[in-house]
């Protein structure tokens, strides 16, 4: 199930896209999924994500632009997140093209296939019908 709107940049809905999204994922064996997406974090490039199980929780956080903290009478205060997405993800688009050449070199398939693309494609496709129908879709009906 997904829901969508224009809150931030008026031209992005003009071009018929969407600058604040929600997506809510249910796997087949009932687990869920929350995705929370906005076209603007002005406190920097903000992606994350955590994982809640019955023995504890994990979570990436997000690179910052300096690693020191300070801790005062006031409270915390922390450097800013990173502001561009190439930026964070440098050295792993890096550590991809690498992987990628090695699988070449090696004749192996890639870590990353288009298998899983396609699967990435099925998702955002069937997130795009929901918000489109206002229902919850299967990715089956979008796979057909």
């Amino acid at each position: 199930m997904a829901a969508a709107s224009n809150l931030v940049d008026p031209a992005i809905g003009a071009a018929g896209d969407f600058d604040s999204v929600s997506v809510l994922m249910t796997t087949a064996g009932g687990k869920h999924c929350a995705i929370s997406c906005s076209r603007r974090a002005t406190y920097g490039y903000d992606q994350r994500i955590e994982v809640h199980g019955e023995k504890g929780a994990v979570s990436a956080v997000n690179d910052s632009e300096a690693r020191v903290v300070y801790a005062g009478p006031e409270g915390y205060t922390v450097p800013p997140n990173q502001h561009f997405f190439i930026t964070r993800y440098m050295d792993a688009y890096r550590r991809e093209i690498e992987a990628f050449v090695a699988a070449v070199a090696e004749g192996a398939p890639p870590p990353v296939g288009g298998e899983d693309g396609l699967r990435a494609l099925a998702l955002a496709l069937a997130a795009m019908k929901s918000v489109a129908e206002g229902r919850a879709v299967k990715v089956a009906e979008v796979l057909a």
